[in-house]
């Protein structure tokens, strides 16, 4: 197995550093339902051909380049599950934040910096717009990509382990409101009666938890936030807890059955299920292209400032 030339758990938390690659082996990633354009994915191709740069291509999306361009893809430069690590790669998302949620699920290694170019909607994390590619990728080519390395949440009694960037999040099953007993470090805190609880990472207060009404949060803060869905009870707030806590959720549903999200990942859980959160000892490497910050970013998408009278 290849070795990785830096060590990420050297690493501190920190922006804008930068990461030093050398030969490039670019992921490309996107998804069928994303809505392409053919002028962007030429643009793609043509800039990685340029750099002189490995590639390799997931089977749905190399489909959609053969339907809308003329370019052709080997079959040497496909992959389907999980691609191969190299050592040295870089995964390109081409889509909104969804696309890059499912992207970072089939990372082959964790130190694998992951750029979002955005065809989507909003896109917080997807920091490319689509009308830099040429600079991105030679931001790329000339090691000058900067980071930000973003915690994640794993769960603990599941069947099958559970990572999420943006949230883990408890939700009903059904027109049937749901309990969840919540403690932290094993110290109760409330049950929330309504539709369910978020627990998001500040990578994920901008996505669910900000729509049920929690705070937006700096991504190198070190914390989560418990965010209730459509509480029962109105005095019900979100609150900010040390990353560093364990969350345990007890989950009681008329229903019978209640769901859990992991991302865009969904599972089915039984009415008595315990559900345990905690901090992922993995991370995810956000590449930040074109100098772009997260007040950047949010000053964009929320339009703060913008003045329409």
């Amino acid at each position: 197995m290849l070795k990785p030339r830096f060590d990420l758990l050297s690493l501190r938390k920190q922006s804008y550093d930068f990461f030093h690659f050398r030969a490039m082996n670019i992921i490309l990633f996107s998804r069928k339902q994303v809505k392409h354009n053919p002028e962007q994915l030429r643009t793609i191709l043509h800039e990685i051909e340029r750099h002189n740069m490995d590639y390799v291509v997931n089977e749905d999306l190399a489909a959609v380049i053969e339907s809308l361009t003329d370019i052709r893809i080997d079959a040497s430069h496909l992959f389907s599950g999980k691609p191969q690590a190299t050592g040295d790669d870089v995964m390109i998302t081409y889509g909104g934040d969804g696309t890059l949620l499912e992207g970072v699920a089939l990372l082959p290694a964790q130190n694998i910096p992951v750029v979002g170019i955005n065809c989507g909607r909003l896109g917080y994390l997807t920091a490319d717009d689509g009308e830099g590619i040429e600079e991105l990728f030679s931001a790329i080519a000339e090691r000058r990509l900067r980071y930000e390395e973003r915690l994640m949440l794993t769960t603990e009694g599941m069947p099958q382990e559970c990572l999420a960037l943006n949230e883990i999040c408890i939700h009903r099953y059904g027109a049937s409101m749901i309990s969840v007993e919540t403690l932290i470090n094993d110290n109760y805190v409330a049950t929330y009666h309504g539709d369910g609880l978020v627990v998001a990472t500040p990578t994920g207060s901008t996505a669910y938890s900000l729509s049920a009404g929690g705070p937006i949060v700096d991504p190198m803060c070190r914390c989560f936030v418990l965010s209730p869905i459509a509480p029962h009870n109105l005095t019900m707030r979100p609150v900010v807890i040390p990353d560093s806590s364990i969350v345990t959720l007890r989950i009681s549903s008329r229903g019978g059955e209640a769901q859990l999200s992991a991302d865009n990942h969904t599972y089915t859980l039984n009415d008595g299920a315990e559900v345990k959160v905690r901090l992922a000892s993995k991370k995810v490497i956000l590449a930040m292209p074109h100098n772009n910050t997260f007040y950047d970013t949010l000053r964009e998408k929320m339009m703060w400032g913008v003045d329409k009278r």
